[in-house]
């Protein structure tokens, strides 16, 4: 299969920087962009600076609005936004075609993972998931990070892993897509539980154990969905984990924070701050826990605290003062 161009289909942070990634990597690629301005400054410029600031793109990056014919399809709008993208496309460009998904989310209302909306939208494309600890100002700027690529067969997978490869973004082949789907939507929920720990003033003991308890239950997740949790212990599980529960440069951290702070979902909204893809997952990543029979304390939490029936203080209360019983 031919892997020579590359489509990335959404020009913010995470969208401009996997670009940035396949040009680095040798690959020719087209950004495609809502806003002609944001299209013509990174034609003129090679910047966007809404969202990286003032970092140089590479030369084989062409911004367009209009998506064209590729060898590789890249999705990189939020995830409650993947299935209004799809439908915007010509099925055509992606019969056929790998696409690689990498929002980290579910879908409300339908409970799906971002495959299961390429299905519905594209069922001829051939999906792929992308995922691991990454923030898009250190992949733009070309700073060393380590991913997985999930797919179905292993021989497509490693073609496609190579062709995104560079000189310092290393994707990893994995044959678990629901797992690395699971893993990268559920860390953002558990982000905010983390972050709020963080705003409340609960101390560093208390995150770590929080997040070796967001592990354990992730796993129980996994499982239920058909994956392996065994995936959990690489890079989409326990490094982006591990990568968005401690650290500020993490939207979701940092919503957290906020709601640690006592402040409401709609205040800190209203103070200009980016709705952070944990907010959106965290009801329907609840949803699904109860319909498999998944016991999930941790997410129940985030939906109490997100959904104003409770303070970060009165979860963790909760949640110390459950049955003592052997860790699993």
């Amino acid at each position: 299969m031919r892997l020579e161009t590359v489509s990335v289909i959404g020009g913010g942070a995470w969208g401009t920087a996997l670009a940035q990634a396949a040009a680095m990597a040798g690959r020719k690629v087209s950004l495609v962009a809502r806003d002609a301005h944001q299209v013509d400054e990174i034609n003129a410029s090679q910047t966007n600076a809404r969202y990286l600031g003032a970092q140089k793109l590479h030369p084989a990056i062409s911004a367009t609005t209009a998506a064209g014919a590729a060898d590789i399809v890249i999705l990189a709008v939020p995830a409650q936004a993947s299935r209004a993208a799809l439908g915007a496309l010509d099925p055509a460009l992606l019969a056929g075609k790998p696409v690689v998904l990498s929002a980290k989310g579910l879908e409300t209302g339908t409970l799906q993972r971002q495959s299961e909306i390429l299905n519905d939208m594209a069922p001829d494309a051939i999906p792929f998931v992308l995922s691991g600890p990454s923030f898009a100002a250190d992949v733009a700027a070309g700073r060393p990070t380590a991913v997985t690529l999930a797919g179905d067969d292993a021989n497509a997978t490693s073609a496609l892993a190579a062709a995104l490869a560079g000189p310092s973004f290393r994707p990893y082949a994995a044959d678990d897509r629901i797992g690395v789907e699971i893993a990268g939507a559920l860390k953002n929920v558990y982000a905010l539980a983390c972050g709020a720990v963080e705003g409340a003033g609960l101390g560093a003991s208390a995150r770590s154990a929080l997040i070796a308890r967001a592990y354990a239950e992730m796993a129980r997740m996994v499982s239920a969905m058909g994956g392996s949790a065994a995936t959990l212990t690489g890079l989409a599980g326990l490094g982006d984990l591990t990568l968005t529960c401690t650290s500020v440069q993490s939207r979701n951290y940092q919503f957290g924070m906020a709601l640690g702070r006592g402040r409401s979902v709609e205040a800190i909204l209203a103070d200009g701050a980016r709705l952070a893809e944990g907010v959106a997952t965290t009801p329907v990543a609840d949803a699904l826990a109860r319909s498999l029979g998944v016991e999930a304390p941790l997410i129940e939490a985030v939906h109490a605290v997100l959904s104003g029936r409770a303070d970060i203080a009165t979860v963790v209360a909760g949640l110390m003062s459950r049955p003592l019983k052997r860790e699993e």
